[in-house]
This record gives structure tokens, C-alpha cells and sequence, in this order.
């Protein structure tokens, strides 16, 4: 790819402020349009950008067909069977995370990617920020690590914040599980393996709980949440073992260098077919990962109902 040709598919706040300014300022890329459900809401992004509007179901084919690569900046399971199409049409993939909040929606989309031998790239911040990719790269170089501990407490939903990410329907369904917890994998996995197993435990208001099994028998524990009050908000992973204790840097640096340095990595991986330690595969593994701890979650509140209707049956 000559100047390769990269479209946006989205227009909401993460598209506006990261996606399409970061798009519009990289040199090696043509910005080949916007796609997004409503058609003013793509005219204006576009217009701001100095690219093409689409919508609608032709929009969708027109951008695909425009396009040698496409970024997503969707709801997860709007993204997923949209992200599997543009895989079929022949386009990259930069996707966000989670690639979905099933593990059907995110395998369809690594098959879609591995039928249609396209790139991916999954935009799990810190793997792409300049500070903490260095360091997750340091150490998982290092290895030796016994355990860690990461917390991503966002005060989205803390009373009253007021911030316009907290307008998006799937975010307030899904929390803090499905929204942070990519960050704190994505930085845990490469450091102390893959998963084994893994327990959860939510307590209200959407503070949820993990503690994780790795390979070959490291463990660490996760807190994740949306609504922590906002003195007692922030994110940090700690790893201790024989090297002694290291800490994510606090510092992540701007969400449009580490979009850019995504895209980067993203022509890198289509130029030379070597898969991004970050693609679809691992996004996929994420899904996994989430799903069941969400499904224990969900398994506990039901023995938990259960349990309080029965008490108020006897009283």
C-alpha cells in the first residue's frame, strides 16, 4: 500500500476526540471517510476532517470499498458483525476493545479475519502508549514475576461527574468488567501469562472483583469499576517477584499519539503479514476471559435473589 486508505466507522464522543483528529494528522494514511448510523452526526465528523460522509447500508459498502483499512469506534456488538463484514470486503482492521461482549460475536470476527488474511490491530491504550508499552514490554522480558495487582476505578458514574462517555447505553449495562477490564488484561497477560482460570465477585455500585489463575501458576487480582467516588478514582497494575516490585508508569501520555502509534502498527502488521501481539486473537481471548467472569457475576446475583426471596417468604 502505496498511501493505504483508512476509514472511520463511528461518530460519537471516542470518534470526535481520538479516532478521526488522529486520522486526519497521519502522514502516511489517506483518510477515506466516515460512516455512522446518522447521517448528520457523519456529515458533520467528515465535514470537521475534510473526508466523506456515509450511511446507511450502501454508505457501509461505498466505505469498505474506499478503503484498505478501517478503524471502529462502536459499541462492541455493533462492531463486531460490522467488523466481520469489513474483513470480507478486504479492509484491515483497527478495532476498539472489547472487539464484543460475546465470545460468538468476537470469534466471528477472528474467523472473518483469518478467512480473509487481513490485519488486525485491538486499541487497548496502554499497549500503545509510549511509557507503558515500554514498560509492559520491559517486563514481560523480564519474566519471573509471582504476582500483580491491577485496578482501573473510573468515577464515570460517580455523583456528580458529568462526562459525555457516560451517555453510551452499552458502557452503563456492561461497566466496568467489559469497559476497564481490557486495560488491566492487556497488560497483565504479556507480563504473567495466560489466564487459567479466573473467579469473580461483584459488589454494588459495579465494583467487580477478579482474581486470576495464569500459566504456568502466577496469580494476580483485579478491581474494576465505572462508579468509584472521584477522590478515590484511578488505574495502576503492580507486579512483585524476583526481580523485586515494578509499577505501571502513571504517566500514558496523549489518547491521540497512542491512536496514531495503533494505526502504525496496524500498516506495519498489513505490510508484512506478522500478526500484532494485540489483533483480533487476543481481543478474542479478552472476550473469553470476561465472558466467564461475567457469567459468575451473573450466577451469584441469581443465588443472591434467590436467597432474599426466600427470606421474605419465611418472615
Amino acid at each position: 500500500m502505496d498511501k493505504p486508505r483508512i476509514g472511520l466507522l463511528g461518530t460519537g464522543p471516542w470518534a470526535e476526540h481520538t479516532h478521526a483528529p488522529a486520522l486526519a494528522a497521519h502522514a502516511g494514511i489517506e483518510f477515506s471517510g466516515v460512516w455512522g448510523r446518522r447521517p448528520e452526526a457523519a456529515a458533520a465528523l467528515a465535514s470537521a476532517h475534510g473526508t466523506t460522509a456515509h450511511s446507511g447500508e450502501v454508505g457501509l459498502d461505498a466505505l469498505f470499498a474506499a478503503s484498505d483499512a478501517v478503524a471502529f469506534a462502536l459499541p462492541p456488538d455493533v462492531q463486531a458483525p460490522l467488523a466481520a463484514r469489513a474483513a470480507a470486503a478486504g479492509c484491515h482492521l483497527l478495532l476498539d476493545k472489547p472487539v464484543a461482549t460475546t465470545v460468538r460475536g468476537a470469534r466471528e470476527v477472528a474467523d472473518a479475519v483469518a478467512s480473509a488474511g487481513v490485519a488486525s490491530v485491538v486499541f487497548c491504550t496502554l499497549r500503545y502508549a509510549g511509557a507503558t508499552a515500554a514498560w509492559v514490554d520491559e517486563q514481560a522480558a523480564k519474566g519471573g514475576w509471582f504476582t500483580a495487582h491491577a485496578q482501573w476505578l473510573g468515577a464515570l458514574y460517580a455523583p456528580g461527574e458529568s462526562s459525555p462517555y457516560a451517555e453510551s447505553p452499552w458502557r452503563r449495562e456492561k461497566g466496568g468488567l467489559w469497559d476497564v477490564g481490557p486495560h488491566a488484561l492487556s497488560a497483565l497477560i504479556p507480563t504473567l501469562g495466560d489466564v487459567a482460570s479466573v473467579t469473580a465477585v461483584r459488589t454494588e455500585p459495579d465494583l467487580t472483583h477478579l482474581v486470576l489463575r495464569h500459566e504456568p501458576g502466577a496469580a494476580s487480582t483485579v478491581t474494576l469499576s465505572l462508579s468509584a467516588p472521584k477522590a478515590g478514582a484511578g488505574a495502576g497494575v503492580e507486579l512483585r517477584g524476583e526481580h523485586g516490585v515494578a509499577v505501571l508508569p502513571g504517566e500514558w501520555g496523549s489518547a491521540l499519539d497512542s491512536f496514531g502509534t495503533a494505526i502504525d502498527a496496524l500498516l506495519e502488521s498489513a505490510r508484512t503479514g506478522a500478526p500484532h501481539a494485540c489483533d483480533v486473537r487476543f481481543g478474542l481471548r479478552l472476550t473469553e476471559i470476561l465472558a466467564e467472569a461475567e457469567a459468575q457475576v451473573e450466577a451469584q446475583a441469581e443465588v443472591e435473589a434467590q436467597a432474599e426471596a426466600e427470606a421474605e417468604a419465611g418472615a
